[in-house]
């Protein structure tokens, strides 16, 4: 009597418009989220995604140019009409534009493959690792004694690998070509014959090959773990760009820094207590001259929703694979942390890059 009761009352609700039998369609697709992420890897894996993008095409043709057999395209297809990835007229399937993102976006060909193989499976560790303060992910299923992704990096396989890097440099690249002029406006003048340039956190080395390229006369130090400045190392041949192994968590210091100090997507890899604990340690080490430029994708900076979206879900990368403390941020975030530091913000540059990054400038109070 109960289950034919409710059953009336949202049928009642969907004839009348109410929202709650969209919110339970929503429920249902998030319920099942794990397998539509998987279905559309099926698809690109199999290469039907490509064969329909191409031209439409019956059941009977996939089977046969995509090497599959009707089992895998029966159950593939019924759950990608739902999702919208293809649609049906009479016998005949074509692509829908959602499908075309997974095709042609580089974007979320990106993010999707970033979190297919590096995020997927720690994803299952999400509340541990919000309980226990640990990338539970990480430790379960690679590195049971690593604190962080970080140092583990050079120990990915090569398609991980492969993901992880082409993640952390689609979205801040594009940024350096337009962010080097506005350092040396803001920190450098026509008689200054030295300019010293400091990346923390220069993984592998993009920021660098940009200030080399930009400035034939500049001098840039790239600041990072030990063992990721070996493999950067081993990418440059110029006595123009100097390496520093530092852990800046640790208790070693920067050595003295007078220049411009650039942490493109660095400072979210922490807690709001360790990005504190970064700034002071820096605050030490600069002289008054020195500038300090944060590069960050703010949450609520973000013009377009997708990315603001994405950049959300990211920060659950950091909880249960990356450290297990830090997150993306808002630009209020910093602003408080900054506040509360031995640096004061300057200057603002926004809408930098096609990712809505802002650049703030900072210097020693």
């Amino acid at each position: 009597m109960e289950e034919k009761s409710t059953k009336l009352k949202y049928r009642r609700n969907k004839k009348s418009g109410s929202s709650r039998v969209e919110a339970l369609t929503q429920a249902q697709k998030i319920a099942f989220a794990p397998f539509s992420f998987q279905v559309v890897a099926a698809l690109l894996e199999f290469g039907i995604l490509s064969r329909l993008e191409k031209s439409p095409a019956t059941k009977r043709e996939i089977i046969s140019d995509c090497n599959v057999d009707r089992y895998t395209v029966d159950a593939l297809f019924d759950a990608a009409l739902c999702i919208g990835l293809i649609e049906k007229e009479e016998n005949t399937f074509r692509c829908t534009k959602l499908a075309e993102a997974f095709l042609f976006d580089e974007m979320t060909r990106v993010n999707f493959n970033f979190v297919k193989d590096i995020c997927y499976l720690g994803a299952s560790e999400l509340v541990t690792s919000f309980k226990e303060n640990r990338p539970a992910g990480l430790q379960k299923y690679y590195f049971g004694k690593a604190s962080t992704i970080y140092p583990m990096l050079p120990q990915l396989s090569e398609q991980m690998k492969k993901s992880w890097y082409e993640f952390d440099h689609h979205y801040s690249d594009d940024c350096f070509l337009e962010v080097l002029p506005i350092i040396y406006k803001s920190t450098f003048s026509d008689t200054d014959k030295k300019k010293n340039i400091y990346d923390i956190g220069g993984n592998t080395g993009k920021f660098e090959r940009a200030c080399l390229s930009y400035d034939k006369d500049c001098v840039v130090t790239m600041f990072d773990l030990p063992e990721n400045i070996e493999v950067a190392k081993k990418t440059f041949d110029t006595d123009r760009c100097k390496f520093v192994s530092i852990d800046v968590m640790s208790e070693q210091e920067f050595p003295k820094i007078s220049g411009a100090v650039l942490m493109s997507q660095f400072l979210d890899c922490f807690s709001r207590e360790h990005i504190l604990f970064i700034l002071n340690k820096l605050s030490k080490a600069i002289d008054e001259k020195t500038r300090v430029f944060i590069l960050e994708p703010f949450i609520d900076k973000q013009v377009f929703e997708g990315a603001a979206y994405a950049l959300s879900h990211i920060s659950l990368y950091f909880t249960c694979m990356a450290n297990g403390k830090s997150k993306m941020y808002n630009e209020s975030d910093f602003e408080e942390i900054i506040k509360d530091s031995n640096l004061e913000i300057v200057q603002r540059h926004e809408n930098i890059g096609k990712y809505d990054y802002t650049l703030l400038e900072c210097r020693k109070k």
